[in-house]
């Protein structure tokens, strides 16, 4: 039988007291955005918009729970911005909405940061603290190491391939750093928008299997903004190491993904993107049941050994209190389906 989980893959907005305090005490400049060594009192904003975060999802019902990004002001491209061998450069659109992110320009052989071990490190200590924590379980949130080189600046390796291969080695080396997690969630945007030019599809998959290699953790990629193309599916299903694929089931192309599905087979288990992470819209918890229900009767398979249930997107784009009712409609979804 088919485990049910309720899910996010991160990145929620700022609750706006922690906007305007954030606000009052960085700047409000390209320069000020977050660099890795903040003062004590940012950190502090920092500290109390995740204990937020965290509680949010135990009280929605959540039983894997996510440390929910609150510092990445360059959204994915988070983990190059605070390292010391990249150098910012200028704001660049975050695919096709109306949010911006410093330029990553990698001058330098990448090394260790730690930056979301330690994130992660305080969400372990959240949860162990939290009413109901000890009942759930941490999920770690990083680019997928495809996406991320798409978003960064190449300026010392030299070459796509060799690039995309530094990317993966320094997010693997991030991940063995990691507190104990129970699922890693791969966020890969950019296989749908700037797919790999055919015949490179397996530079991808390789980059992506070195990160999921580096934990014992179930592995989530995480695709979004439409459908896959057909090759690259089947390349992920093969050879991405992943426990899961991501699929996003708002977008209008669903039936594609859909047949990618049907034709190529999947990983076993998969996460699907059910709500919609830009819009206010929120969906009421029968009609996720529904979608899942839908998607599970096209697919000929006795059933996954786990689906997760979550937004298309990451829900930075929503109001603080729709990210909540959307939280609350995931788990009230799953409770439906049970």
């Amino acid at each position: 039988m088919t485990e049910r989980v309720a899910a996010t893959p991160g990145l929620y907005p700022l609750p706006d007291r922690a906007k305007e305090t954030l606000s009052d005490l960085k700047g409000h400049q390209k320069g000020d955005l977050l660099s890795g060594d903040e003062s004590e009192a940012i950190v502090a904003a920092y500290d109390e918009v995740r204990a937020e975060y965290v509680d949010d999802q135990l009280d929605a019902g959540f039983d894997l729970i996510t440390e929910g990004q609150g510092r990445w002001d360059d959204m994915i491209a988070h983990p190059l911005t605070v390292s010391d061998a990249v150098e910012t450069g200028g704001i660049v659109r975050y695919y096709d909405n109306n949010n911006f992110y410093r330029d990553p320009r990698v001058v330098d052989d990448l090394g260790f940061s730690g930056d979301v071990a330690d994130e992660l490190a305080d969400a372990t200590d959240l949860l162990a603290d939290a009413d109901g924590g000890d009942d759930a379980s941490l999920a770690a949130t990083l680019p997928g190491p495809y996406s991320l080189a798409d978003l960064a600046t190449d300026e010392h390796y030299g070459d796509a391939a060799e690039f995309q291969a530094a990317i993966a080695e320094f997010l693997a080396g991030e991940v063995e750093a990691f507190p104990e997690h129970e699922t890693l969630f791969l966020l890969e945007p950019s296989l749908v928008t700037n797919p790999p030019a055919e015949g490179d599809e397996s530079t991808a998959t390789d980059a992506i299997a070195t990160v999921a290699d580096a934990t014992d953790a179930d592995v989530v990629v995480q695709t979004f903004y439409g459908a896959l193309g057909e090759k690259l599916y089947a390349h992920l299903v093969d050879e991405a190491g992943a426990d899961a694929l991501g699929l996003d089931l708002v977008a209008g192309d669903r039936d594609d993904t859909v047949y990618n599905v049907q034709e190529f087979g999947s990983t076993d288990s998969l996460s699907l993107g059910l709500v919609d992470g830009q819009n206010t819209l929120v969906e009421e918890p029968e009609t996720i049941a529904e979608r899942v229900e839908w998607f599970e009767s096209q697919i000929p398979l006795e059933g996954f050994d786990r689906t997760y249930l979550t937004p298309n997107t990451e829900v930075f784009y929503l109001p603080t209190n729709k990210y909540r009712e959307k939280l609350n409609a995931l788990a009230a979804a799953a409770e439906v389906l049970d």
